[in-house]
């Protein structure tokens, strides 16, 4: 355990330190980004017919695939990470304040990605504007797609607000030691702070936070987007009211993973053992575990309802999924992993960051094939027949893999620049971390303290 003092210069060695891997990494990911930009454009010059995505049935595959898929998982990593920094703040879990707001970009980008992600698959850009605007009176009330631009809008407003409150007072303090060439920015991001309101941000954030607690089951990753598909009665592999607890702690799972991810690749990059500790890292594991009993409890739930004399369209639809190798390698994972946590519970031995890394890759990999192929089987087993023929199959086309790409590479930059630009490690949780170790230094000096007689 490092007995290093963690300080103000040690969340601004991001701003400060300048490297070589730095612009590598920075040149890959926007090399990523680029090239699916190239392939977006190609698909905008051909129509969605260069994907796949045009036909239904024998024809073709689905209509929605990868696209939608992806857009489930990054609202959900997202969904997750806004409450992972939620109830650090909520329920007074200073352990891991030193990720929080890794947590909360986290949202930002997860939920930029997905919003991508609906622009690319309407096909036309300009169907944005034209399908609400002239269609409004019947648009806002029946569409599920408006619903979900209304909800990642206001939750995209929610979580920059959230960030920005906690930011303002890291900015001020810090100001001297922040690089003089965003000096615009900083001051947009402080104007018309005072001291005097750090009392009311902290109970501004209070609430902010009980919101997200409490709109997440409701409105977000366990409302609305899953009500996208649980409310479709004639899709029988969506239909049902698991959907909504499924899709939430599928949200959990994936923030987690990514948060200690990330938190991994910080830690590492800056020499930050002892502001992001092990200790962080078996708690995020542990959680990530709870979550994962959850999910494969909701997954049995499903299923035992699709397989056990239930209705033939959704008895169909169980089989074709528990047959599916995608479905039986998502879940492969996840419980190899549920394992890994339980045996690392019960011999701490066998914990290690590098092993966490790996479990939290797994469990991301897991999340976005079953949700891939959670919007594919759902178009596959519907109880009416559109076409005479044997529907067809679907794999992702190159554009849609370089669209994970690129919108991986599109979260991996906004980490990059938001990391030179503020420090990505609360002010607070080097406070909080400096009077934890302060303790622990004065606790080791009394015991070390020679007796004195009488």
């Amino acid at each position: 355990m490092s007995t290093k003092t963690p300080s103000e210069e040690d969340i601004l060695s991001p701003v400060d330190r300048f490297s070589k891997k730095y612009l590598t990494i920075y040149g890959i990911a926007t090399l990523g980004l680029v090239a699916f930009l190239v392939a977006w454009a190609y698909q905008l010059q051909k129509g969605l017919i260069v994907t796949g995505l045009g036909d239904w049935g024998s024809g073709g595959g689905v209509t929605w695939g990868l696209y939608i898929g992806a857009f489930i998982w990054w609202v959900g990593v997202a969904h997750g990470g806004i409450i992972l920094s939620a109830s650090v703040r909520l329920l007074g879990m200073d352990r891991y304040m030193p990720v929080a707001r890794i947590a909360e970009l986290t949202t930002i980008g997860g939920l930029s990605a997905a919003g991508f992600y609906i622009l690319v698959h309407m096909g036309r850009p300009d169907r944005m504007v034209t399908s609400v605007i002239g269609h409004y009176h019947i648009t806002v009330n029946n569409s599920p797609l408006v619903w979900d631009v209304t909800v990642i809008t206001a939750y995209f407003v929610l979580s920059a607000t959230y960030l920005g409150l906690t930011v303002r007072y890291d900015v001020n303090r810090l100001r001297d030691q922040l690089p003089d060439r965003f000096e615009p920015i900083y001051k947009l991001l402080t104007i018309g702070y005072t001291e005097k309101e750090d009392e009311v941000i902290e109970r501004m954030v209070w609430w902010l936070a009980a919101a997200v607690i409490i709109m997440a089951p409701l409105l977000l990753h366990g409302g609305v987007i899953p009500w996208l598909f649980a409310l479709l009665p004639a899709m029988p592999a969506w239909t049902g009211g698991i959907q909504g607890p499924t899709f939430l702690s599928i949200a959990l799972m994936s923030a987690i993973s990514g948060v200690t991810i990330i938190s991994y690749i910080f830690r590492r990059a800056y020499d930050w053992d002892h502001i992001i500790t092990d200790d962080i890292f078996r708690g995020l594991l542990l959680w990530l575990g709870f979550f994962i009993l959850l999910y494969l409890w909701f997954q049995l739930q499903s299923v035992l309802n699709g397989v056990y004399l239930g209705p033939l369209a959704k008895a169909h639809a169980a089989e074709g999924k528990l047959a599916h190798p995608v479905y039986q390698f998502a879940i492969a994972l996840v419980f190899t992993t549920l394992v890994y946590i339980f045996l690392q519970a019960i011999r701490p031995a066998l914990f290690s960051k590098k092993r966490a890394l790996l479990a939290s890759g797994a469990v991301l990999v897991a999340t976005l094939s079953e949700k891939v192929l959670f919007v594919v089987e759902g178009f596959l087993h519907p109880t009416f027949d559109i076409y005479w023929n044997t529907p067809g199959t679907y794999f992702p086309s190159a554009i849609e893999w370089l669209s994970l790409v690129g919108t991986t590479a599109l979260v991996a930059l906004l980490f990059l620049s938001v990391s030179r630009l503020v420090p990505v490690v609360e002010l607070h949780a080097v406070e909080h971390l400096r009077g934890d170790h302060g303790h622990e230094q004065e606790h080791a000096s009394d015991a070390t303290e020679p007796e004195v007689e009488a």
